[in-house]
């Protein structure tokens, strides 16, 4: 596996949940800077070096509501 992909989602209580396609990973954290670290983190404790990703990709999906 060359590459890795996570659902980035605005937590409703606050910060940020982040879901990996495929593999079973999920983590959170409070801010960008500390999910980016814990997403790294996750992937690092999820495979073993030489299965581990080269590349995390982020895909951020923000839901927004707007009166009619």
């Amino acid at each position: 596996m060359s590459e890795i992909i996570f659902i980035v989602e605005e937590a409703a209580e606050g910060g940020y949940t982040a879901r990996a396609l495929g593999p079973s990973i999920y983590t959170e954290a409070d801010s960008l800077e500390e999910l980016y670290d814990m997403v790294r983190d996750a992937v690092r404790c999820h495979f073993d070096e030489d299965e581990r990703p080269k590349i995390v990709r982020l895909h951020f999906v923000r839901e927004e509501l707007i009166a009619v």
